[in-house]
């Protein structure tokens, strides 16, 4: 279920998903399918028309990602997206998730995406002064979402 597609500057698209539920690795770290409603999907990736001639569909690594999901009764999660690897998808930010109230709600969903945190990820003169940090702090909302067809759809 795509949620949503947005594109920022300087070429980056990010498509939000929500997909089956799935068994992730190591399974020590990551919710179980059992216990999992779904999996909250980010890809971001360079777009054709990016400005800063990065190769088409690489992965934009290091973004700090965060979800808030909230449903009409006010019950409400927070959580983190972290980088996951598949066959469909290659590299991209996801978790798995149990909805705070029932398949059957509406909810609303943000996506906060934070830029690479700079103790760890460094920027070049160059890159710096044409155009400053990776991303500014991007904020993308939506309204209404019903989960129930994904939420009982198995993968296997």
């Amino acid at each position: 279920m795509i949620i949503g597609t947005e594109v920022i500057d300087p070429g980056i698209t990010f498509v939000f998903e929500a997909a089956p539920k799935d068994v992730i690795y190591p399974e020590t770290n990551h919710l179980s399918e059992d216990e999992t409603d779904l999996h909250i999907e980010m890809l971001a990736n360079w777009s054709p028309t990016n400005s800063v001639e990065a190769p088409v569909d690489g992965f934009v690594a290091y973004l700090n990602v965060l979800v808030e999901i909230t449903n009409k009764n006010g019950e409400s999660n927070k959580f983190k997206l972290s980088p996951h690897l598949n066959l469909i998808d290659n590299l991209h930010y996801a978790r798995n998730i149990k909805l705070p109230g029932s398949i059957n709600d509406f909810y609303d969903m943000t996506f906060i995406i934070k830029p690479p945190d700079k103790k760890i990820f460094g920027v070049h003169y160059d890159w710096f002064h044409e155009y400053g940090d990776l991303i500014e702090l991007k904020r993308f909302e939506y309204k209404d979402l019903n989960f129930k067809k994904i939420a009982l759809i198995e993968r296997r």
